[in-house]
């Protein structure tokens, strides 16, 4: 299957409104079944972006995020360099640039004809701080195939699982180093890998450095920070479920359009079917009325014959 031509696809129906999306999506795949069937089920299969992820496509279709992605290697230096100057500066332009981008993004939705809301913007804002925070975000949020919001907790903390439409699609990201280009996929592995073996060696130096427990200690402290991370996964949960559910929906959708499909084109066949019996019919008909044309002109050829015998 042509990855190039269903990510073509992609980014033009993802730059539909979502309320819109799957209307545009099924007559896609309808145009596109008689060329490339198995491209026309691929496209059939694309998810339904989020609204802020709408947002998001519009700005990077227009060639808007470039700026935004540029400035976090910057910012990241900086912070690697501990140049508080450099870091005050850095952050100043990012929140400027970001309340832009967001303010550009809310102006193309309504130019289209559906504006969003508060809510939506701060998640286009979440976003593109994600797409500074870490470069592969940046060349997924770049790409103009997300269908998720995605949100950072930190430097090369963003979970980009289920945020694309065509995974494979989306370029990769230059690593800043010289270093060949690292596949978003593999470098959310190494990402994942990383972040476990600092968790393992965080909890072995804690448990060295325990001494014994006063008689009257008090409880430890709450782990706010294991709070955070349970509340963000209990919401990846969720958003994961409703990807599914969305995914389900959508199949449905193109499940209830193929059948459509499929009884227009037995009702044709029956039409045609029915045509066909009523000009058999027609022809019986005809048939019949000469045969009886033809009995007539024989009794009377009969009947001429015994009057001249009289």
């Amino acid at each position: 299957m042509d990855t190039t031509a269903l990510a073509e696809a992609a980014r033009d129906l993802l730059l539909v409104a979502p309320a819109d999306f799957v209307t545009e999506r099924t007559a896609r795949q309808r145009a596109t079944r008689g060329q490339d069937r198995d491209l026309a089920t691929a496209i059939g299969a694309l998810r339904k972006p989020a609204p802020a992820a709408w947002v998001v496509d519009l700005l990077a279709h227009d060639g808007a995020l470039d700026e935004a992605v540029a400035l976090g290697p910057a910012i990241r230096q900086a912070q690697a360099d501990a140049d508080p100057a450099a870091i005050a500066a850095l952050r100043h332009q990012r929140a400027e640039v970001v309340a832009a981008l967001a303010q550009a993004g809310a102006d193309l939705a309504s130019d289209a004809g559906h504006p969003v809301t508060a809510a939506v913007l701060a998640q286009v804002r979440a976003t593109i701080e994600a797409a500074m925070a870490d470069p592969h975000a940046g060349a997924a949020v770049r790409s103009g195939l997300l269908v998720q919001p995605l949100e950072s907790a930190g430097f090369d903390d963003v979970d980009l699982d289920g945020a694309l439409v065509v995974p494979d699609a989306v370029p990769e990201a230059w690593s800043g180093s010289g270093a060949d280009p690292i596949p978003i996929t593999s470098a959310r592995r190494t990402a994942t890998a990383s972040r476990a073996s600092r968790t393992t060696k965080t909890t072995r130096t804690t448990k060295t450095a325990k001494t014994a427990p006063e008689p009257d200690a008090v409880a430890p402290p709450r782990d706010h920070a294991a709070d955070r991370r349970a509340a963000r996964q209990a919401e990846s949960t969720a958003r994961g479920e409703s990807r599914d559910a969305d995914a389900a929906l959508d199949r449905a959708e193109t499940d209830l359009a193929s059948a459509e499909d499929r009884r227009a084109a037995l009702q044709q066949e029956l039409d045609r079917a029915t045509a066909d019996v009523r000009r058999r019919e027609r022809d019986r008909d005809d048939a019949e009325t000469a045969s009886d044309r033809a009995r007539d002109v024989l009794a009377a050829a009969q009947r001429h014959r015994r009057d001249l015998g009289r």
